[in-house]
Order: C-alpha cells, then structure tokens, then sequence
C-alpha cells in the first residue's frame, strides 16, 4: 500500500468530517448510518474506516475539529493588549459561532447531547469543552485586572458562566431569528450596567 502523506490524510480526514457533519445536520445523528457518510464523501468502506472506525470517532473528531475553528479566536482575544472589553469580546465570539453555525459548528448541539449518553463520546467532548471554559475564565481574569469587573469578583464563576454562551447562542440562532450577535453585545452590556457612548 503506498504510504499516504500528511497532507492528503488531513485533507482526506476533512473530507470525511465535512461528510459526516452534512448528513448529521440533514438527518440528525441517529438516523444517519456510516453507509450515508460513505455516499456523500464519495467514498469506499474502506476509505472511511482507515480514518474512523466508528460514528463515535467522527462525532469525537468533530468536537476537535470545533474547537481547532475557535482556538485561533482564543489566541487572537488573549494576545491583544491591553485586553479587550468584555462585550467586544463576547460580540465577536458571537459573530464567529453565527459564521460557523451553518457549517461545522452546526452540529454542536447534537454532539454535546450524544456525549451526555454515550461514554465513548463523553471524554473527548468534556476535554473540549474544558478549553472552552477555560478561555471563558482567563477573559475574565483579565477583564477583572482591567478593573472591569469587581475586585472580588470569582474569575472561575464568571468565566463558567460566559462559556454557556456557546451551546446557548447556538441553539438560539439556529431556532430562533431574532438573537443576532449585536443583540448579544446589548445584553450583555444591560447585564453590566454599562451604556454604550
């Protein structure tokens, strides 16, 4: 067998996700089968499971996939000095979930509930979540060295609560038409007390 170089497996792997992810959010996890991601990679059998044996694994390989979309956002806000304000920061999280919410992300819901059920999903997709939150908690370490918030303020609530943000503004903008990121910002700011100038 030849061997296969990096950039065809990755690219190969994405072609399958991409796959996967299509047929999830058309038919929904549990109704899809592995023979529908087959169909619409274009793929064999064979091709399919020399990347994942299983649903579970691309379901667990998408949760990394999500999360590899959102890390360079992560990066980007906790570089920037001096740190952004908090609803800046939450407006623009906002933008990029409505930006991927049609795309990879658009199956978050779906994995996140899975994992609730499943123990082969629950690892991967918790470790995930994890970096999530806590992105969400340096945010608001720096946004309570910024004076932003109050002194006795706990970074670790404050960042575990704005990370519930994700699977909610998901749902929300996939069921509901009225929640855009601007009307994110707006609550967040009433939240705080602020008004904007």
């Amino acid at each position: 067998m030849p061997k296969v170089s990096p950039e065809h497996a990755a690219a190969r792997r994405e072609q399958i996700l991409t796959a996967a992810q299509k047929c999830f959010a058309r038919k929904g996890f549990h109704a899809s089968s592995m023979n529908d991601v087959f169909a619409e990679a274009g793929l064999s059998a064979g091709a399919v499971y020399s990347y994942f044996k299983s649903k579970d694994e691309i379901i667990a390989a998408m949760a990394d996939r999500a999360v590899g979309l959102v890390s360079p956002f992560f990066d980007a806000v906790l570089a920037e000095e001096p740190a952004p304000p908090l609803v800046e920061v939450v407006r623009r999280f906002a933008e990029l979930l409505r930006d991927l919410s049609e795309g990879p992300m658009s199956v978050g819901p779906q994995v996140w509930a899975a994992a609730t059920y499943d123990p082969a999903l629950t690892p991967a997709v918790a470790a995930n979540m994890r970096r999530m939150q806590g992105f969400w908690i340096e945010v608001a370490v720096r946004e309570r060295q910024a004076g932003r918030l109050a002194p006795d303020a706990d970074p670790a609530a404050v960042g575990s609560v704005l990370f519930t943000m994700v699977p909610g503004f998901l749902l929300s903008h996939r069921l509901l038409d009225d929640l855009t990121p601007e009307t994110v910002e707006r609550g967040m700011r009433g939240l705080l007390g602020e008004r904007r100038h």
